[in-house]
């Protein structure tokens, strides 16, 4: 989950970066899913936006973090994202 910095265009961001995470799926071989949801509540606890991520096994995952265009996702949240929470696991 990834909550962004509110000096922003909000939504525009929020936008760029789900279009951002979706071509992911384009590029790296080892990303079997993605799903990308943006938040639709207005209570201030809530995240903006949330990504799903599928793999065969960890070693996917793994080439996921280091792919280029992975990683200029990583870019572009250094720059807008206040907090984010994340959990990886194996089904």
């Amino acid at each position: 989950m990834i909550k962004v910095y509110n000096n922003f265009e909000k939504q525009d961001v929020i936008s760029e970066l789900k279009l951002m995470l979706e071509k992911l799926q384009l590029s790296v071989q080892s990303l079997l899913s993605i799903e990308v949801g943006v938040n639709i509540s207005i209570k201030a606890s809530a995240f903006d936006l949330v990504l799903t991520a599928d793999f065969n096994d960890e070693e996917g995952l793994d080439e996921y973090r280091i792919h280029p265009e992975h990683v200029k996702v990583l870019d572009f949240l250094k720059i807008i994202m206040e907090k984010a929470v994340v959990v990886d696991y194996i089904i």
